[in-house]
């Protein structure tokens, strides 16, 4: 069976209009319908606002409805597509992911919480808000001598108001701030999910039992400790297999199966469709 050839990723200087400048902050506006069917990948940060429109945004495998009044976050090495419709009209901001760096902290939530909560309803009041944020950006980068600090100030004016919006329309975020080992233990995942998928290892570097870790993650998330393992996992082994041209046994042994039945089985039980098949065209 043929596999996929592997996913394009896209660079911030693909995008680049003005080759005066050096193309790491840039603006954009799509007006109208657009299709992206073929994923892709990103080397930097979007900032997507949208003021009209419909249709779906796939963001690491996840379908999302897009409406008017919505901010999308997407970030590097996220696996996307999106079918937007006539009446859209949107704005984006790409950052390459240096400055991105920069002012991360402004996103004041851990980054992993944004990326499974790419898409952030806005009230009218953000939506403006934000709007005037992306223009002044706009109008700064036209300008023959731009001033960089200023732009970058911006940024980070947007990922503040990002993350109140995110506060106000994702209530399980508070469960971090309550109970910042959570945050903790993501991170742990996120370095290490490769080689460990023992809950005990975790809860020995959080210096907690590993059923405590299990009933804060039931309790805050609904979800055992041990499906946060996982479904990093997964998402790896999507990512790989459609943007990687290794075999799958190779891509197993990346993510620390050294049995390749063993991660077939692991990957058809999560998700329902075997590596191979995964790989199929549409």
């Amino acid at each position: 069976m043929k596999a996929k050839s592997n996913i394009p990723v896209l660079r911030i200087n693909d995008f680049q209009i003005d080759l005066q400048s050096d193309g790491s902050i840039q603006y954009h506006e799509i007006f109208g319908s657009r299709l992206i069917d073929k994923a892709h990948q990103h080397d930097f940060f979007l900032f997507l606002l949208f003021e009209n429109g419909g249709g779906t945004h796939t963001i690491d495998f996840i379908k999302h409805d897009v409406s008017s009044h919505q901010l999308h976050l997407l970030f590097p090495g996220q696996v996307h597509t999106w079918s937007l419709s006539e009446n859209t009209r949107a704005f984006q901001i790409m950052i390459s992911k240096r400055i991105f760096e920069i002012f991360a902290t402004s996103l004041r939530y851990d980054l992993i919480r944004y990326q499974e909560n790419p898409v952030l309803a806005l009230s009218a009041t953000a939506f403006q808000q934000l709007l005037y944020e992306f223009k002044e950006i706009q109008a700064e980068l036209s300008l023959e001598t731009r001033l960089w600090d200023i732009i970058s100030s911006r940024c980070r004016i947007i990922a503040q108001l990002a993350s109140r919006e995110a506060e106000e329309r994702f209530a399980g975020l508070t469960a971090y701030q309550t109970k910042p080992i959570l945050v903790d233990y993501l991170s742990l995942i996120e370095l290490n999910f490769k080689q460990q998928r023992s809950v005990a290892f975790y809860a020995e570097k959080l210096n907690i039992t590993p059923n405590y870790l299990n009933i804060l993650c039931k309790k805050h998330f609904h979800s055992s400790a041990t499906s946060f393992i996982h479904n990093r996992l997964i998402l790896e082994s999507k990512r790989l297999l459609l943007t990687s041209k290794n075999s799958v046994k190779e891509i197993a042994y990346e993510l620390g199966f050294y049995d390749l039945a063993y991660f077939s089985k692991f990957f058809k039980m999560q998700t329902g469709t075997s590596p191979r098949e995964f790989r199929l065209p549409l």
